[in-house]
C-alpha cells in the first residue's frame, strides 16, 4: 500500500488519534444508535471538537488545527472504520457540508457565532438545500427569503436534511430574488431556535439508520440579513463550490469502508465449507474479489491525485465528480456482491454486511446522483 509515500509520521499521529476515538467512543455504541434510529450528536461532536477533529483544515484562529488536505484525507479514511454509514455522514455534514461556505465566504460575525462553535462541537450544523421538487436540480428550489428591512422572512420547506432533528443551525439555500438565472439565491445561516422553524417529521430510511434525517418547514421565520453568507444573490455559486467539499468527503470513506467489507467477506468465505471445501477456493469468487480490490485501488489513487491538485490550488471539480461517480458505482457493486457471497446469512439484518449494503446505496444518490455526475463531467468535457 506504500502509505508512507503520501503520509508522514505527523499524519499518522492524527490517524491513530481518530482511530482510537472511534474504537472507544463510537463503534461500541453503533448497534444501539442504529436500533434507536438516532445518535447523540451533541455528545459525540463535543468530544470530537475537544480533540480538534471537527476543524482539521480550519484555521487555528477559529479553533481548528490549520492542517492540509492530506491530514483531512487521513481523517476521512479513518471515518471509514466506523461500523455504519450514518455516523460518518453526520460528521461529514458538520465538517464538509454545512461549514465550508461560512469559512470561505462568511463574515467575521458568522465565523464567531456559528463556525467557531461548530468546530468546537458546541453547535450541530446541517445543510438545507434539497426540496421535494428540487434535489439534483438545485435551481428549481422554491424556499423564499424575502428581505424586509434588516431581516429575511423565510417561507418554504426542505427535505432529506441530515442532522435535521438535532441541528442548532442550518446553512440554508433560499431564493432571494424573482429574477431568472443563478444569481437569485443566497446562502443564509439559520438558527433553529428561531420562531417559525418546524421539524415536520423525522424520516424513516432504508439505511443510514443511526443518522437522523428530517423534513423541515419554515413559516414566516425571521433571520437577520447579516446571517447571509457572502454577497446576496451568490448563494447558488457558493453552494456549487461547497458541493465539492461534500463530494470529496465521499471518496476516502468509500474505498476504506468497501475494502473492509471485502476483507470481512474473505474471512467468511474461508470459514464457510461447501462440498468439503472452503468457498474461498472457488476461482470465480476469488477473481471477483480481486477485481473489486483493483477497482478500489484505482479510486484511492484518483483520490490521492485530487489531493495533490488541491494542494497545488488547482480546480479538481471534474476529478472529484469522476471520483463520486466511481464511488457510487463501486458501492452498489461491491456491497451487493459481498452480500451475495454471504448467501442467506447476508440477508439477515444482524449481519454487518446487510447494514453495509443498505448504507452504501446512498453513495450513488446523495450529494449529486450518479446521473448528475455524468452530466457534470460531460459538460466539462464539452460534449
Amino acid at each position: 500500500m506504500a502509505v508512507d509515500l503520501y503520509f508522514s509520521k505527523e499524519h499518522d499521529q492524527v490517524r491513530r488519534a481518530v482511530r482510537d476515538f472511534i474504537t472507544k467512543e463510537i463503534n461500541p455504541y453503533v448497534d444501539e444508535w442504529e436500533e434507536n434510529g438516532i445518535a447523540p450528536l451533541h455528545e459525540i461532536f463535543k468530544k470530537m471538537g475537544d480533540l480538534g477533529f471537527l476543524g482539521i483544515r480550519y484555521s487555528e484562529e477559529l479553533g481548528g488545527m490549520g492542517l492540509d488536505y492530506w491530514y483531512e484525507t487521513a481523517f476521512l479514511e479513518e471515518l471509514g472504520g466506523i461500523e455504519c454509514g450514518g455516523i460518518p455522514m453526520a460528521i461529514g455534514v458538520q465538517t464538509n457540508m454545512a461549514t465550508p461556505a461560512i469559512d470561505e465566504f462568511g463574515s467575521d460575525y458568522l465565523k464567531e457565532t456559528f463556525l467557531k462553535p461548530a468546530i468546537a462541537g458546541d453547535l450541530v450544523g446541517a445543510i438545507a438545500v434539497t426540496e421535494a421538487d428540487a434535489g439534483s436540480d438545485v435551481a428549481a428550489l422554491k424556499t423564499v427569503a424575502k428581505r424586509e428591512g434588516d431581516e429575511y422572512v423565510i417561507n418554504g420547506s426542505k427535505t432529506f436534511i441530515t442532522n435535521g432533528t438535532q441541528a442548532d443551525f442550518l446553512t440554508l439555500l433560499a431564493r432571494t430574488s424573482d429574477e431568472p438565472g443563478y444569481h437569485s439565491f443566497s446562502l443564509i445561516v439559520v438558527p433553529t431556535k428561531t420562531e417559525g422553524f418546524i421539524v415536520s417529521k423525522k424520516l424513516d430510511k432504508m439505511g443510514m439508520r443511526s443518522s437522523d434525517t428530517a423534513e423541515l418547514f419554515f413559516d414566516n421565520m425571521r433571520v437577520p440579513v447579516k446571517n447571509c453568507i457572502g454577497a446576496e444573490g451568490e448563494g447558488f455559486i457558493y453552494q456549487m463550490m461547497q458541493f465539492q467539499h461534500e463530494r470529496f468527503f465521499t471518496l476516502p470513506m468509500s474505498y476504506i469502508s468497501l475494502e473492509r467489507n471485502i476483507r470481512m467477506t474473505i474471512e467468511y468465505l474461508k470459514e464457510r465449507i461447501v462440498s468439503g471445501k472452503p468457498l474461498i477456493r472457488k476461482q470465480v469468487l476469488r477473481h471477483r474479489l480481486v477485481q473489486w480490490l483493483t477497482e478500489l485501488e484505482g479510486l484511492k489513487q484518483l483520490t490521492y491525485h485530487i489531493v495533490r491538485m488541491k494542494m497545488a490550488k488547482q480546480d479538481a471539480s471534474k476529478e472529484i465528480s469522476m471520483g463520486k461517480l466511481l464511488a457510487g458505482q463501486l458501492s452498489n457493486k461491491v456491497t451487493g456482491g459481498c452480500l451475495q457471497m454471504f448467501g442467506g446469512s447476508g440477508f439477515m439484518n444482524e449481519m454487518r454486511i446487510s447494514r453495509a449494503f443498505r448504507d452504501a446505496r446512498l453513495t450513488a444518490i446523495g450529494g449529486g446522483a450518479s446521473e448528475v455526475m455524468s452530466d457534470v463531467i460531460a459538460k466539462m468535457e464539452k460534449m
